[in-house]
């Protein structure tokens, strides 16, 4: 077992047994029980501390399924992982998708489907490699993209060409070298998301663990939640931020994934939800 406390899920057995007012078994160290009763719930130590899972090894997988008759896969976010758990599992058991990855297929497809128009796409964050193949795919179907600081300096700097440049919306102003989107970027992009139907965003615009630096990504969030249109987010930060905000409400869908999200709004099958058919 390769272990670190901080992502030991001890803690979230505390927290599951509160919320359902019934003992959680915790298993710390092993993935064989030698019986489970009826009715009991027992929780395994986080998964990904075996390399095995990583490896998606065929006879841990196995041993997975012993567990339990049925497997449910409720884990969209690590849906686009080729792990033991996600795709391995559902080789030897009967399996289904969970209520919250239900959710996900029907709220991120209902926005690829979405004819209210103008559409708008807001990118921000860095790591522009991860984002370049869901930036060309969304862009057929959107009508604008607008791009934060950092995305658009990689761009640049990495000399990235995009298939729909002139779909595409720059940052004309910045705050401590990229640090925040500037006053008439935030001006100009919110003019563009008060006109829109539909809007995805996925990424904040700065660096927002300083309070210094939040003011383009809440002018966004306030301005995309003003009028009663269709709106998703997702990411984890993205998703931290507008809880923050108290938002979270005001949006019709906040995606629990980050690289599952876009790799499933760029048209690809990922592979956990592929195992489950």
């Amino acid at each position: 077992l390769n272990k670190s406390k901080k992502y030991s899920l001890k803690v979230i057995s505390k927290r599951l047994q509160k919320l359902l007012g019934k003992k959680v078994k915790f298993i710390p160290d092993s993935i064989e029980i030698e019986s489970i009763n009826p009715g009991e719930i027992v929780l395994l130590e986080n998964i990904r501390f075996y390399k095995e899972e990583e490896n998606n090894n065929k006879e841990f997988a196995k041993k997975l399924a012993k567990l339990g008759d049925i497997f449910i896969n409720d884990a969209f976010s690590v849906c686009h992982r080729e792990h033991a758990s996600i795709v391995g599992i559902p080789k030897y058991l009967p399996s289904g998708a969970g209520f919250l990855l239900e959710k996900e297929i029907k709220s991120l497809t209902s926005l690829l489907k979405s004819n209210k128009k103008p559409f708008i796409v807001i990118i921000g964050g860095k790591k522009v490699e991860t984002k370049i193949k869901f930036i060309d795919k969304i862009s057929k179907i959107a009508d604008l993209i607008l791009i934060g600081g950092l995305i658009a300096r990689e761009l640049k700097s990495k000399n990235i060409a995009l298939k729909y440049p002139k779909k595409v919306i720059f940052p004309i102003d910045e705050i401590n070298n990229g640090l925040d989107i500037g006053k008439e970027t935030i001006n100009l992009f919110k003019k563009e998301i008060l006109d829109a139907q539909t809007i995805f965003w996925s990424g904040v615009f700065g660096k927002i663990e300083d309070r210094r630096f939040t003011k383009g990504s809440a002018e966004i969030a306030k301005a995309i939640v003003k009028k009663n249109i269709l709106s998703v987010a997702g990411g984890g930060e993205t998703v931290e931020f507008i809880r923050k905000m108290k938002l979270e409400k005001k949006f019709n869908h906040l995606s629990t994934g980050g690289g599952a999200m876009l790799k499933f709004l760029s048209g690809e099958e990922l592979p956990g939800i592929k195992a489950l058919k």
